[in-house]
């Protein structure tokens, strides 16, 4: 429980350190260059796992699928994050878990039943909450009304938890015929791989625009060695506890993306951001209860 509470907090901490980042540079570059920085990291760390094999067959399949998927997820959560304060980011990604549920009936031939269709509906009123207080059609307060110009990132975001939710289904394939540290070291090469693809047309340099060079480094660095802190704790906890047991605790990003929101760019937390939270959480619950049924 230990590792899976540390896993959020460097999680959040990865977030906000891309956040600055990508606003500095674009989320194209700023995934390039910590994709290129996280690889290195990745190979250290698989290296001295004494595995020397490169993938294939099934697992290379998979690899590939779930990379892409990964890319298109992190481009958009990026560009969102961007544009959207922290905590109401994080909340509205918390529908994935209830996305996922339908796409494993779909993949995985899963019956869906009276729980989970509730939990949509919670999850869906959540998300609508909080795009409200965002695009004013409710009294936010707190900072939360600031025009319709935010939609789009909002937009984002939705689009990047459905490919989380997709992601999740991969995940529990992928990690069913390779190890963790083949997983992280993989996911950061194909990533950096559709991102290297995109760089002449939206890269750029660290260093180029607002922030420093060595502090737009730095950051990057950061980054990548929090992301791949944050996937290894999580791998460990996994290995070592029941899921009901540490989902609960995945919510706690919520509390470190508001509180690194609130010390590095400023933002406020208005009721519709916790009433929204608060349903997607409920939602969420209920699916629990029903997987654990």
């Amino acid at each position: 429980m230990a590792a899976c509470a540390g896993g959020m907090l460097f999680f959040g901490a990865m977030d906000t350190a891309m956040k600055a980042v990508t606003i500095d540079i674009g989320v194209v570059a700023a995934l390039f260059w910590r994709c290129m920085i996280g690889s290195l990291m990745a190979l250290v760390v698989f290296l001295a796992s004494g595995r020397r094999a490169l993938p294939r067959g099934a697992a290379l399949r998979l690899h590939l699928l779930r990379g892409t998927v990964v890319a298109g997820m992190a481009v958009l959560f990026f560009w969102g994050l961007a544009r959207t304060p922290m905590a109401e980011t994080i909340a509205i990604t918390f529908i994935a878990p209830i996305i996922a549920l339908f796409l494993a009936a779909v993949v995985l031939k899963e019956r869906i039943g009276k729980g989970a269709m509730m939990a949509s509906a919670l999850g869906l009123a959540g998300v609508a909450i909080i795009a409200g207080g965002r695009l004013s059609w409710l009294g936010g307060g707190g900072g939360e009304q600031q025009g319709v110009a935010q939609w789009p990132g909002i937009a984002a975001i939705t689009g990047s938890a459905v490919l989380y939710a997709w992601n999740l289904v991969l995940q529990r394939q992928q990690a069913q015929v390779t190890s963790p540290q083949e997983i992280v070291l993989v996911q950061n090469l194909i990533i950096g791989f559709w991102m290297g693809l995109a760089m002449p047309f939206a890269g750029g340099m660290p260093g180029d625009q607002v922030l420093s060079a060595p502090l737009a480094w730095g950051l990057l660095a950061l980054a990548a060695m929090l992301a791949i802190v944050s996937l290894l704790l999580l791998s460990f906890a996994y290995a070592r506890a029941e899921a009901q047991a540490l989902v609960p605790l995945e919510y706690s990003m919520f509390i470190w993306a508001a509180l690194f929101g609130w010390l590095v760019f400023d933002e406020t937390i208005g009721w519709t951001t916790l009433a929204g939270a608060a349903l997607i959480v409920a939602g969420c619950w209920l699916v629990a209860r029903q997987s654990r049924a």
